[in-house]
Order: structure tokens, then C-alpha cells, then sequence
């Protein structure tokens, strides 16, 4: 089974849409994330992200609801 992890876009670099990188931000742990499979996606947007590649744009209500399920599958685990 896959996982994606919503985040947030902090900042972007690079101008051709293919080769952008991001810092994304996700509930406080920032990383450098390949942007090109969303050349849409801007500074703000919250991405799915799925092994370094952020590969759908939600908007904030997604991704707040996916972190809830997250939280809770980690507290069901304990």
C-alpha cells in the first residue's frame, strides 16, 4: 500500500515546471519536495506527497481532514 502526506508549500524554487523543488511544510517538519508532476502548484498550496513527489494539489479542508485520519490510525495503533 502507498501512502501520501499532505503539506504545505513554504517556498519554491526553479522556473521550469518540470524541474521545480519546493520546501514543503508538513505540521512542522519541512522538506525538499519534486514539484513537476504539479506545475499548478504555488507558494501556499497544500500537495499530496507521496516519496519526495508531490503529486496532487488539495485544497486546505483535504488536507486538514487527511491529517485527522492519520492521527487517528496513530492513536488506534498505541
Amino acid at each position: 500500500m502507498c501512502l501520501a502526506v499532505p503539506g504545505k508549500i513554504e517556498e519554491i524554487t526553479g522556473t521550469e515546471p518540470i524541474l521545480r523543488t519546493g520546501k514543503v511544510n508538513f505540521n512542522g517538519i519541512v522538506k525538499t519536495i519534486h514539484l513537476g508532476y504539479v506545475p499548478e502548484a504555488k507558494v501556499g498550496d497544500y500537495v499530496n506527497v507521496h516519496a519526495g513527489f508531490a503529486i496532487a494539489v488539495l485544497n486546505e479542508d483535504e488536507a486538514t481532514e487527511i491529517w485527522s485520519i492519520l492521527n487517528e490510525m496513530s492513536q488506534q495503533k498505541k
